[in-house]
């Protein structure tokens, strides 16, 4: 029988209300100020976003034997054209994503995965090259970029480009020359506030209206500035959504439903599979980035994320998997609005291969010795996985940084590895999701007749990657449309990669 996760699902769903601002807040005060003055926080761990010393001395170590299939792993890294050491960075003083202005996003992400492929090249070889290359990629955008903009899809830059430009400059940490004050000044000034605002308003749309992945990627560079800038709030506040916000991107609403047969399903199941598999790896990032931090996020109810994680490889693998069916709001307070109600997985884009499934798997079956077939099959099946530039050009295929098979593979415990308490709050000690989907004890905000999206213009509210959608007539039909990898419906056409 399929489990709901609260009682209160239903009416978080009915809720016609903006995200909470100073309810989530307020929770975070009351959750972490307290007793972080009682007693001082632990030090953060560096490196310590997506990897660990203790991880790149493994890789370096099982590269240098030519140990499988971490060898096969570096030779992917190694042949990709961003991890080469003669890269020249192209910074911008504004980056735009969607809107009428110049959409030069592109040149974001792909400086962003060459600065993290020189320098993990770096950290794994040793070679000079890779790091000065690195070094010159960050301080370079960190001397030129002001803003980014654009509209509603702005945030997907930020949150995306925010948490993997965070990763590169934290393997850089204390290498020569590198002026880390001044990126995390950048990162504090230009990429933070986009992705705290979302989480606060929503772009002034109703709180169910962003699919799981668009929380999840603020709350993966809210977490990683906060790491990088040694910023205890932030990653509390990531932390703390991830818990009880009241987003789709929190745990329980990204993961609704429980399933017979350790399955749960994902929130974006019925969308499509190219947004479902992005939320999914995005989590990961997630819990990855969390659980280096002495933080347990991947042990969340009862392993919750690994059940989702098993429901969408195993559709994925072409099985069959329940469905119960979820109907939420999209749209604005007096702007326009729509429901969706999905009955069932949706087949579209069934297949997606993306490089997230190494650390998922390594975690739960090799770290914590449980059982995960559908997810260890997808792993296998993706690898030696790839990176940014290797999965097409368009925004895509650079949602993730990859090269997981190199990363996170790594040999299985002789006995489960405990979860980590040395930093951060200790697991299990998430408080339930309040009445509505706020935080517990949070107060609630209700929409403004005077509420706008960002803009103004209702497509404007979840619309990803416009340029390469078909035309729709209709604004809900084109707000529906909207998340973090566009269906880039032309480009599949020509057989080309799905950005």
């Amino acid at each position: 029988m399929t489990q709901h996760h609260n009682t209160q699902q239903p009416s978080r769903r009915s809720l016609l209300k903006l995200a909470g601002t100073a309810g989530l807040a307020a929770a975070v005060a009351a959750s972490g100020t307290t007793s972080a003055a009682a007693a001082p926080a632990p030090a953060f761990a560096h490196p310590g976003l997506l990897h660990t010393q203790a991880d790149l001395d493994r890789i370096a170590a099982k590269v240098t034997a030519g140990a499988q299939p971490y060898l096969a792993g570096w030779q992917r890294l190694t042949a990709n054209r961003h991890a080469q050491s003669d890269w020249k960075a192209n910074p911008q003083a504004v980056v735009y994503r969607g809107g009428s202005s110049p959409q030069n996003f592109p040149t974001l992400y792909n400086d962003v995965h060459a600065a993290y492929q020189n320098a993990l090249r770096w950290r794994i070889s040793g070679d000079r090259a890779h790091g000065d290359a690195a070094r010159d990629i960050l301080n370079a955008w960190s001397v030129t970029l002001k803003q980014v903009t654009g509209s509603a899809d702005h945030y997907l830059a930020a949150g995306i480009q925010g948490y993997q430009f965070a990763n590169a400059a934290e393997l850089m940490r204390g290498y020569p020359g590198f002026d880390l004050d001044r990126f995390k000044t950048m990162m504090l000034q230009v990429f933070y506030p986009v992705c705290d605002n979302f989480l606060r308003e929503h772009n002034g749309a109703y709180i169910t209206n962003y699919y799981a992945s668009w929380d999840l990627l603020a709350l993966c560079g809210v977490f990683a500035i906060g790491v990088l800038c040694d910023d205890r709030a932030k990653v509390d506040q990531a932390v703390e959504y991830y818990r009880n916000g009241p987003g789709n991107g929190s745990l329980q609403h990204a993961i609704p439903y429980v399933h017979p047969g350790g399955l749960a399903q994902f929130q974006e199941s019925g969308r499509d599979q190219g947004h479902t598999t992005l939320a999914v790896g995005l989590m990961g990032a997630l819990c990855e980035m969390a659980w280096n931090q002495g933080i347990d996020l991947y042990g969340e109810d009862d392993n919750r994320f690994l059940k989702g994680a098993e429901y969408v490889a195993k559709y994925n693998l072409g099985e069959d998997v329940p469905f119960t069916r979820l109907t939420f709001q999209q749209g604005a307070p007096r702007v326009w609005s729509k429901t969706v109600d999905d009955t069932k997985p949706s087949a579209d884009s069934r297949g997606d291969l993306r490089p997230i499934w190494a650390v998922i798997q390594n975690h739960y079956v090799n770290r914590r010795g449980l059982s995960a077939p559908y997810t260890s099959a997808m792993a296998a099946k993706v690898a030696p996985e790839g990176g940014g530039g290797d999965y097409g050009p368009n925004s895509g295929g650079f949602d993730q940084l990859g090269f997981g098979t190199l990363a996170f593979t790594r040999d299985k415990a002789a006995a489960p590895v405990p979860p980590p308490t040395a930093q951060g709050s200790p697991a299990g000690s998430a408080s339930p999701v309040a009445q509505g989907g706020s935080p517990a004890g949070a107060a609630s905000s209700s929409a403004s007749p005077s509420s706008s999206p960002t803009g103004g213009s209702a497509k404007d509210l979840a619309l990803t990657g416009s340029k390469d959608l078909l035309p729709v007539t209709g604004v809900g039909l084109l707000a529906i449309g909207g998340g973090v990898l566009a269906l880039r419906v032309r480009a599949r056409r020509k057989g080309a990669h799905r950005a």
